[in-house]
C-alpha cells in the first residue's frame, strides 16, 4: 500500500513539474531603451540576484569597413585601450586588474564591440574608465608599433592551424571582394601599413555616438544608471559616419561548383566546409532554420557527426551551421579527417547533406531536435553579461523583443510541411562551394570531381 502510494506521488510531482516546464516560457526581462541627443543608444536592465554590472557596447565600425586597410577594424577596437586622454595603458589594465575586472574589445564583419563585468561597488571608479575607452582614446604610436609587430607575427602563428583561418577562406571564396570576404584579423599587407595617424582616421570616421548602443545590465537602479550614463557620454561628440552602400552586398549566384584548395605541405589531415548562402540575421525564419540544422549537424547526436564521426569513425567532429550577418549569411558544414580519408568524407558529409532533400525529416526526429533547442535556450540568457550581449545584437541586427519572446512558439509551430518547405528555401543545394586546407600533392585528383579547383598556398599572405 505504501508502495503505490509512494508511485502515486511520483507520477503527480512529475506530472506537475512537465505541466510547469510545458507553461513556462522565457520571455525577455523588463529594460529601458533611451537616446541621448548626441544619438547614442542606451539600454538599462535591472538584474538583482548577484551584485554584478555588465557592460556591453557596439560600434559601427566591423571588418566590412577595411578598405585597403585590412585589420584595421579589429586593431582599432583593441587599440582603444591602449590609452586615452586621462589614463595610460598601463593605468588601464592595472585598475581593472586591482578591481578583479577585465575590459574586452573585439571586432566581427559587422560591427566592433566592448564588454566588462565589474562589480556594484566598483562601478563609480571604472565608469569615468570606460568611458574614456570609448570616447576619447589617443592611439600612442609606440603602442600601435608594438602590437603591430606581434600582429603580423600571429597572422602567420594562425595560418599553422587550419580551424582557425578556414573560416576566412571560406568567407572569400562566397563573397570575394565585397566587405564580407574581409577576413576580420586582417592581413600582413593591411596590418604593415598601420599607424597612430591612420588608426585614429579609422576612429574619427567610423565611431560615433549616433551609431553606437551600450547595454547595461545588473544590480542597480535604473533611475539613477540613467542619470549616470546621461552625464557621463552625453558630451561625447563624432564625426559623421562614413556610409558604406548596400549594393556592395549582393549576393553574386554560383553557377558552378568550386573548390578553393588550401595547400598545406606540412599537413597530415584535411580540413574542409561546403555549402553555400545562408540567411540574414533578421530572417523571420532564422528560428524554425536553427531547429532543422540542429537536426542535420548543430549536436552531438546530429545526423552529420553520427555518420562522419560514430558510424564511419572518420573525424573526431562534424557539423553544420548558418552563419547570419547584416546583409547576407553563409551555410556551411565542417569537419576535418586525415589526409587519405578526404574523398571518403567529402561524399559521406554530401550524401548526409542530401538526406535532408531526399528523404526529409520524421515526426519523431522533428519533435527531439525541438525538444533539444528548447532546453538549451533560457539558459543561453541566464547571466547580466548574456543579456547584456543580447540587447547590443539587438540594437545591431534590429531586432525586437519577438527575437526572444516568441521563440518557443515558432518553434512549437513547426511541422513537417513547414519543415520541408524551408529546406527547399534556405539550405543550398546546387553548385556547392568547397574550402579544403591540406596537403595539395596528395588531394588534389580526388577533389576536382566537386567542382572547377582554384589552388593557392597557405603560406601566401591574405586569403
Amino acid at each position: 500500500m505504501k508502495r503505490n502510494l509512494n508511485f502515486t506521488l511520483t507520477i503527480t510531482l512529475l506530472i506537475t513539474v512537465l505541466s510547469i516546464t510545458t507553461c513556462a516560457q522565457f520571455k525577455l526581462p523588463p529594460y529601458d531603451k533611451f537616446e541621448l541627443e548626441n544619438g547614442l543608444t542606451i539600454y538599462l536592465m535591472e538584474k538583482h540576484d548577484v551584485p554584478l554590472i555588465s557592460i556591453s557596447a557596439v560600434f559601427n565600425a566591423g571588418a566590412e569597413r577595411d578598405g585597403e586597410y585590412s585589420g584595421i577594424a579589429s586593431f582599432t577596437t583593441e587599440a582603444l585601450r591602449f590609452g586615452t586622454a586621462g589614463y595610460t595603458k598601463n593605468q588601464i589594465d592595472s585598475l581593472f586588474n586591482f578591481y578583479g575586472s577585465n575590459l574586452s574589445t573585439y571586432a566581427e564583419l559587422d560591427y566592433s564591440g566592448l564588454s566588462t563585468t565589474i562589480m556594484k561597488d566598483n562601478a563609480d571608479g571604472l565608469f569615468p574608465i570606460i568611458k574614456e575607452v570609448i570616447a576619447s582614446p589617443t592611439f600612442p604610436e609606440e603602442e600601435i608599433t608594438n602590437r603591430q609587430q606581434r600582429w603580423l607575427a600571429e597572422l602567420d602563428q594562425a595560418k599553422e592551424s587550419p580551424r582557425t583561418v578556414i573560416g576566412s577562406y571560406y568567407n572569400k571564396l562566397i563573397y570575394g571582394n565585397s566587405p564580407y570576404g574581409n577576413p576580420v584579423n586582417g592581413t600582413k599587407t593591411g596590418i604593415e601599413k598601420l599607424s597612430g595617424d591612420v588608426v585614429e582616421e579609422f576612429y574619427n570616421f567610423n565611431y560615433s555616438p549616433s551609431s553606437t548602443a551600450i547595454a547595461v545590465v545588473g544590480d542597480f537602479d535604473a533611475e539613477t544608471m540613467k542619470s549616470t550614463f546621461s552625464d557621463l557620454f552625453g558630451d561625447w561628440k563624432g564625426y559623421p559616419i562614413k556610409t558604406i552602400g548596400d549594393t556592395y552586398y549582393n549576393e553574386v549566384p554560383f553557377t558552378e561548383s568550386k573548390v578553393y584548395l588550401i595547400d598545406k605541405a606540412n599537413a597530415t589531415e584535411t580540413t574542409f566546409r561546403i555549402g553555400g548562402y545562408g540567411i540574414k540575421m533578421n530572417n523571420e525564419d532564422q528560428t524554425q532554420i536553427d531547429v532543422i540544422n540542429t537536426i542535420l549537424g548543430a549536436r552531438f547526436t546530429s545526423w552529420l557527426n553520427d555518420e562522419l564521426r560514430i558510424n564511419a569513425g572518420l573525424t573526431y567532429g562534424a557539423g553544420s551551421r548558418f552563419r547570419a550577418y547584416k546583409q547576407s549569411g553563409t551555410f556551411y558544414m565542417a569537419s576535418f579527417t586525415a589526409t587519405k580519408n578526404t574523398e571518403a568524407a567529402l561524399d559521406l558529409a554530401i550524401k548526409t547533406y542530401n538526406r535532408l532533400f531526399e528523404k526529409g525529416i520524421d515526426e519523431e526526429t522533428l519533435t527531439s531536435a525541438k525538444n533539444y533547442v528548447k532546453g538549451q535556450f533560457p539558459p543561453d540568457y541566464e547571466t547580466a553579461s548574456a543579456l547584456a550581449n543580447l540587447l547590443t545584437q539587438m540594437y545591431v541586427y534590429k531586432l525586437t523583443d519577438s527575437y526572444i519572446n516568441d521563440f518557443e512558439s515558432k518553434v512549437n509551430a513547426l511541422n513537417l510541411d513547414r519543415t520541408s518547405e524551408l529546406i527547399k528555401k534556405h539550405f543550398p543545394k546546387d553548385d556547392l562551394q568547397f574550402v579544403l586546407i591540406g596537403k595539395a600533392d596528395d588531394i588534389r585528383d580526388v577533389v576536382k570531381k566537386y567542382g572547377k579547383v582554384i589552388e593557392r598556398d597557405i603560406a601566401e599572405d591574405g586569403f
